[in-house]
């Protein structure tokens, strides 16, 4: 029989942990995100059948990754994705966004950071999120010469977020951390954009298929990285994608790091599957639920 001394102790115990990773927790559950570009073929074909198959799983956090050029969350406006979420015991945090430099079908797209962004934030605070994503730099908008460019615009973008009680962030690729012309375009992002307006998502992947090792950058830079995207590298060339667990990454000792980190939530991504994308999430989901959170 538990006495209530050892009760007390527990429950202290459980709260200290609370306070060490406070966004793992949501209404007394852990909190274990899913980026929806992994499932993006079924969400496409079929939003709401994937969103309660994506619950099924576990899940009860998820990221955005449909939103430009259509305004929409995969087909729905604001409120009524926002009500499908709830329905399924979702929340959605964060959502990811284009820069919008380019021109798609000869038109610049809307609802990115160059264009109508503020109606972005707008739907964005509509569905709860509490961050929004630069997801992806084309070659053309990562040029050396727009480097400064690039660190004034996330800037605005950031005090635009911030009027909604949003945070902005960026996500990293590889090509980040190569040098062009004497300098790496992380750097400059990191060190040349304001800290408070402008945080990091760093995908443990591609930081480490960079040569990069999470922890130091953590240390570096510390509190700069609210959002993970958690994925696996092959052991196997070419080191493509796998399952959480299931690779080459030290998941332990980066989880280790999340408080240095300054981690809020963290999304399971992998690109591309080797078969269905549910049988890989649901692996992923089972590594990290029973081994790191």
């Amino acid at each position: 029989m538990t006495s209530r001394r050892s009760f007390i102790k527990t429950g202290s115990l459980l709260s200290a942990s609370l306070l060490f990773r406070p966004s793992l927790y949501a209404a007394g559950k852990k909190t274990i995100g899913l980026q929806l570009y992994t499932v993006r073929d079924a969400m496409q074909q079929d939003a709401r059948a994937t969103l309660a198959r994506v619950a099924a799983i576990g899940y009860n956090s998820v990221e955005g990754a449909s939103y430009g050029g259509s305004q929409l969350f995969y087909g729905m406006d604001a409120k009524t994705f926002s009500s499908v979420l709830k329905q399924n015991g979702l929340i959605i945090p964060s959502g990811h966004y284009g820069m919008g430099l380019e021109k798609s079908q000869g038109e610049y797209v809307k609802g990115t950071i160059l264009h109508e962004w503020n109606k972005a934030v707008d739907d964005a605070a509509a569905v709860g999120m509490k961050y929004m994503v630069c997801a992806y730099l084309s070659e053309k908008e990562r040029q050396p010469d727009r480097y400064k460019q690039l660190a004034e615009d996330f800037n605005k973008a950031g005090e635009t977020c911030k009027k909604s009680g949003i945070q902005f962030c960026y996500h990293n690729h590889n090509f980040e951390f190569v040098p062009q012309n004497g300098q790496m375009l992380y750097d400059v992002l990191v060190n040349d954009t304001d800290k408070e307006l402008v945080k990091m998502q760093l995908d443990l992947y591609w930081a480490t298929k960079a040569g990069q090792d999470p922890v130091a950058l953590f240390e570096k830079h510390p509190g700069r990285f609210p959002l993970w995207h958690v994925k696996d590298m092959n052991k196997q060339e070419p080191h493509g994608f796998t399952e959480v667990g299931y690779g080459s990454i030290d998941f332990k000792r980066i989880f280790a790091h999340a408080a240095t980190s300054g981690m809020k939530y963290f999304f399971v991504e992998e690109d591309i599957c080797p078969g269905s994308p549910f049988d890989s999430v649901k692996k992923s989901y089972d590594y990290i639920h029973d081994h790191l959170v």
